[in-house]
């Protein structure tokens, strides 16, 4: 945020919490001109002269550190925002000076995030169309957008208006950022929604704009209302295999249109017959196309974490998904109710929704209808649903079995009368299956992942993908690094790695998706480290249904043998991973698979996820050593 906010002129403010934070140098280096503020924070200090802050994702809403700055912000009217707001911001710039409106795929849910975006992705893609992926994790959304701008030449974009837009004169690009909230940022160092890495870069030190000289300018250069709503995902025209007719309305989640009676007759072209003559006989020349808009992307895919989409405003997506929900970082939300708020926020106001219809927390997140009110017509919000069970309604995505072979499957109305469709007569028949493809011709192993496929098709085919390249892309979709990634076969067993499985919903998820994948064999699984806090109740019907044998590491080893022992499966504390790995080799029978997926954080222990996946894939490799190289 640092970076982009400096980069458009704006004077900027940063602090952190630590003297020296890892990316201090980096800061130094590549932004001398920032101010650096450090250690206790004086609120009076931090907001002089501000016109905006902006807050890390890895800072709580009720960081005590913070919270002299967020009160003080507060009462002088000075707004507090994130990067996700300040990218919304950033397109809306974008919609007014050059006429850039991308679709935007938003993706959220306590698991599954990084797999469901790479699919994503990867299907639109696969349709032709550019695609940029960011967000959580990955790359950052703002750094993202600057390096398609820095691609295309912001010079040129600037010339959409003579110079003066909101990316060309850099002192008018700081005042239309400020003026719409989105000048500053204020950063610790952050953490990913299921990651448990702590990580920090220049963009993501804090900071705070100071007010500019070109304060005046911020009129000309801010787009007026309208620039998200020209960017929203219009669902009704999405045209494709997107149409009204492959996605259920929802009347429990609608947005409102003004009644065509609201219109003043007097004013209207279709109250003069001689006006609207003339109005159609004028020439109407076709607006200029900028030449960026032929290179900068056309899909936005964005994987978004609780702490991203917590509070914020403005942030429109065509399309957005919430794939699950389970207690996670109650320690920066205060309740699972706040943690569930924040997730429901991707859904703005306009998106199509789509959701997991096999999780209740999910369907009761869903945005509720609006009051009726006098003269306004209601127009219900697009709602596709997917899940591992047969579809219920039309446009619904979801598995079912024939002759014994689990299909990806969508819900379609019969046709009738030569292929036009009788919706009259289709609401009270049985609804078709379209099979797509085999569950088994997916690369990447489990249900749980499956689902994940549905709800990527559900996406990229709300925004008019075709249904054909993109079944051919899932096909070669090869999977994501630690999300129950295939490992070896070592003398018929199976080794998985799930290390990025931190907590228990992710381990339910890989427990019961690769458990009904592999079922009559069973896995031996190892679980364990920080568990923040968590309920591991969850765990003991998946792991009674799918696991032959338990083996506990790390911090909460204790914690978690407490709820699985009732299991009555072998159990045995280990004081290493190394250790644990070789007594689940011990355990399994041919057939059966070792899987990692502590549905806990790993910091207790190693310097992150990562470096737990490292552990146990070379212990892994050492094991089939040990046993004359039998490995596959």
């Amino acid at each position: 945020m640092a970076r982009w906010c400096a980069r458009h002129g704006a004077q900027v403010r940063a602090w952190d919490s630590r003297a020296e934070p890892p990316a201090a140098a980096t800061l130094a280096s590549e932004l001398p001109e920032v101010e650096r503020l450090a250690g206790e924070l004086d609120a009076g200090r931090a907001l002089e002269g501000c016109v905006a802050v902006l807050k890390s994702p890895g800072l709580a809403p009720g960081d005590t550190r913070i919270a002299a700055v967020l009160s003080a912000a507060a009462e002088r009217g000075i707004a507090v925002q994130g990067e996700l707001g300040l990218f919304a911001e950033a397109l809306d710039v974008l919609a007014g000076a050059i006429g850039y409106a991308p679709k935007v795929l938003a993706i959220t849910g306590t698991n599954g995030k990084t797999t469901t975006t790479a699919m994503t992705a990867q299907l639109v893609e696969s349709t032709g169309r550019r695609v940029a992926v960011a967000g959580n994790i990955g790359p950052t959304m703002l750094q993202t957008l600057a390096d398609a701008l820095d691609a295309v030449g912001e010079v040129e974009v600037a010339a959409a208006q003579g110079g003066a837009g909101a990316l060309g004169n850099a002192a008018a690009a700081a005042a239309a950022f400020a003026a719409t909230d989105a000048a500053g940022g204020h950063v610790d160092a952050a953490s990913g929604d299921d990651a448990d890495t702590d990580s920090s870069a220049a963009d993501t030190d804090s900071a705070a704009a100071d007010a500019d000289p070109a304060t005046d300018a911020a009129d000309a250069a801010a787009p007026e209302g309208g620039a998200r709503g020209a960017r929203a995902f219009d669902s009704a025209a999405a045209g494709g295999e997107a149409s009204a007719d492959a996605g259920a309305r929802d009347p429990a989640a609608t947005r409102v249109e003004p009644d065509e009676s609201d219109a003043d007759g007097d004013d209207s072209a279709e109250a003069d017959p001689a006006r609207l003559e003339a109005l159609l006989a004028a020439p109407t020349a076709p607006a200029p196309v900028h030449p960026a808009l032929a290179e900068l992307p056309e899909v936005w895919v964005l994987e978004l974490s609780s702490f991203q989409l917590d509070g914020v405003t403005g942030f429109e997506p065509s399309a957005a998904a919430l794939l699950n929900l389970t207690q996670d970082h109650l320690d920066w939300h205060g309740s699972f109710d706040a943690y569930v708020a924040a997730k429901a926020r991707v859904f703005g106001a306009r998106a199509v929704i789509v959701a997991n219809r096999d999780d209740p927390a999910v369907e009761a997140a869903l945005p509720a209808a609006p009051a009726p009110k006098k003269r306004v017509r209601s127009v219900p919000r697009q709602v596709v649903r997917f899940g591992i069970g047969a579809p219920t309604r039309a446009g619904d995505f979801g598995i079912v079995i024939e002759h014994g072979i689990a299909w990806l499957a969508r819900a379609i109305e019969p046709e009738r009368d030569g292929g036009r469709r009788a919706r009259a007569e289709a609401a009270s028949s049985a609804l078709q299956m379209q099979r797509l493809m085999p569950a088994d011709a997916l690369r990447v192993r489990g249900r749980h992942n499956a689902a994940n496929a549905l709800a990527a098709l559900a996406l990229a085919s709300a925004i008019g993908c075709g249904l054909a390249p993109m079944l051919h892309a899932l096909r070669e979709y090869r999977g994501e690094p630690h999300r129950v990634e295939f490992i070896a076969t070592i003398d018929g067993i199976d080794a998985f790695d799930d290390s990025k499985g931190t907590n228990v919903g992710a381990t339910v998820a890989a427990l019961d998706g690769l458990g009904a994948d592999r079922a009559p064999a069973r896995l031996a699984v190892i679980l364990g480290g920080d568990g923040k806090g968590q309920d591991f109740a969850p765990l003991l019907a998946p792991l009674g249904r799918h696991a032959r044998a338990i083996a506990t590491i790390g911090r909460d080893a204790d914690a978690i043998e407490r709820v699985v022992g009732a299991t009555g499966l072998p159990l045995t504390r280990h004081p290493s991973l190394e250790a644990a790995t070789r007594w689940c080799f011990e355990q399994a029978q041919p057939g059966d698979a070792v899987l990692l997926s502590p549905a806990c954080a790993s910091l207790d222990m190693f310097r992150d996820y990562a470096h737990r996946a490292a552990v146990f894939v070379d212990t892994v490799r050492a094991i089939a050593a040990d046993r004359a190289g039998v490995m596959a």
